[in-house]
């Protein structure tokens, strides 16, 4: 059974198919070449000598008219004796044979003259050195037979040994070709079953070991630079963003367990414990104002979540149409600079007026609220007599317009900058503060979602987050109407 399926699953590869299917191609084209080559010029030679005979015979026939028959006799006697000379017979009228070559034909041959040319057996006289004839084996000519006046026939032919040979030649050509293609047949199913199969088998077990749950497994680039290759580059990219989301995945489980963990087992303690003590409708009102806050604050974790998730996926449900970025900034550093006062910080914005891009206009200003209140609650200095401060800065370069929001706190270290962009990543080791490390995921997604990207640098002191957009030219009066619609 394992031999049966082995050999049906030979057959049905696809390097047995394509070799098959490249042999009886240039198979049959060579086959149709060589037949047609073969068949054209057996032709050609057949009419020349069709065309020789008829000439050597009208000449002959010239001979006899201006000499009569011993003329003939003569011209056939010379020209029978001649090197590769055709074939030459002339009978009386009895059938008697006077001259030429040709000791013998059928005598229905001679009895149907003036006929077209036809292909007859003959046995031919050859001279000896010494000048005594003999006769020669049986072969086959193509011949002619004339009746002069007086009775005489005068047969003329060419020896077909010539056309047999080239005939020969064409037959082994053929049989040589299908030969060749036989082996050229085999030589490509080698090369394709150890080039094509082995690289579609390697394609094939990497995609076993990932649906085994090794994510980490990748397709073999050999740097040729064929399809395979690029198949490969690709599907190595695809393999590498399903790895990264498969990772993080895991880590915002693992977060969302850590992180909510808390804040529910609190709220069940503490509904717990209120039913425990004795009934007292104050300390119930407090206890559920209390619970309900709690509860917001994890609604708006999974809102969050969610909000991070369909910009990611490119499905927030807003259409980017030409936006005025600069009309963005400006409305959330008005927002923020009276909050910034009720809690001691100076709030700073400098816009660079009329820079627009392509993108969605409520997400581009929850994006900059998020670096505006991130700046809020860990921009604040760690020596107390330095005022606490916040730089709201659109500036433009090579294209791209940067959002810049900086403060003069602690700052983030190089080695936790990358990392702080995650999910529920706080560097706050008490957890304090409020929040729940969503705030940079969601501005990371909005850049990624508009071409853009989000970088995060030392302000000297304090942190300085840049959100880069590329930006897009003025619209026209049609398009700045409908982009305040939106």
């Amino acid at each position: 059974m394992i031999v049966a399926g082995g050999v049906t699953r030979f057959f049905r590869t696809t390097a047995l198919k394509l070799s098959a299917l490249y042999f009886a191609v240039f198979a049959a084209l060579s086959v149709f070449l060589i037949v047609y080559i073969g068949y054209n010029t057996s032709e050609l030679l057949t009419k020349q000598m069709r065309e020789t005979i008829d000439a050597e015979i009208q000449g002959l026939a010239e001979q006899y008219k201006s000499g009569g028959i011993v003329r003939l006799i003569r011209v056939v006697d010379v020209r029978s004796r001649a090197p590769g000379a055709s074939l030459y017979l002339l009978t009386d009228f009895a059938g008697n044979r006077l001259a030429g070559n040709v000791a013998d034909v059928p005598s229905s041959v001679l009895e149907s003259p003036d006929g077209a040319p036809q292909p007859v057996p003959y046995v031919r006289f050859q001279d000896e050195d010494g000048g005594q004839p003999r006769v020669g084996g049986q072969a086959s000519a193509l011949v002619r037979v004339f009746v002069l006046p007086g009775g005489f026939r005068l047969l003329v032919g060419r020896d077909l040994a010539e056309r047999d040979r080239f005939d020969h030649i064409v037959k082994r050509a053929y049989w040589f070709s299908i030969g060749v293609f036989l082996l050229l047949g085999l030589l490509t199913w080698l090369f394709v079953s150890r080039r094509v199969l082995k690289r579609i088998d390697a394609v094939a077990e990497t995609s076993r070991r990932i649906m085994d749950g090794d994510l980490s497994g990748r397709l073999h680039i050999d740097g040729s630079g064929d399809e395979f290759d690029r198949l490969a580059e690709s599907l190595n990219a695809m393999l590498e963003r399903i790895e990264q989301l498969m990772r993080g995945l895991k880590e915002v489980s693992d977060n969302i367990a850590h992180d909510l963990k808390t804040p529910l087992t609190r709220l069940r303690n503490r509904l717990e414990e209120t039913l425990r003590r004795d009934p007292d409708e104050a300390d119930y009102r407090e206890v559920i104002g209390a619970s309900i806050e709690d509860s917001d604050s994890l609604i708006r974790t999974f809102e969050a979540l969610l909000r991070i998730a369909r910009v990611e996926a490119g499905s927030a449900g807003l259409e980017a149409v030409p936006t005025d970025l600069s009309e963005i900034v400006g409305e959330v550093g008005e927002l923020y600079e009276p909050a910034g006062e009720e809690i001691d910080v100076a709030v700073k914005v400098a816009v660079t007026p009329g820079l627009w891009v392509i993108g969605h206009r409520e997400l581009i200003a929850q994006a900059i609220a998020n670096l505006v209140d991130n700046a809020f609650k860990y921009g604040k200095p760690t020596d107390e007599s330095i005022p606490p401060a916040v730089r709201i800065t659109l500036t433009v370069t090579d294209g791209h317009a940067i959002v810049e929001v900086a403060d003069n706190g602690p700052g983030v270290p190089a080695q936790d900058r990358e990392r702080v962009v995650q999910r529920f990543v706080r560097l706050e080791a008490s957890r304090s503060a409020p929040g729940s490390g969503l705030g940079l995921s969601l501005v990371q997604a909005v850049a990624s979602l508009h071409k853009g990207e989000l970088v995060l640098g030392d302000a000297a002191p304090g942190l300085a987050i840049r959100l880069v957009l590329p930006i897009a030219p003025p619209p026209g009066p049609a398009e700045a109407a409908n982009a305040d619609v939106e």
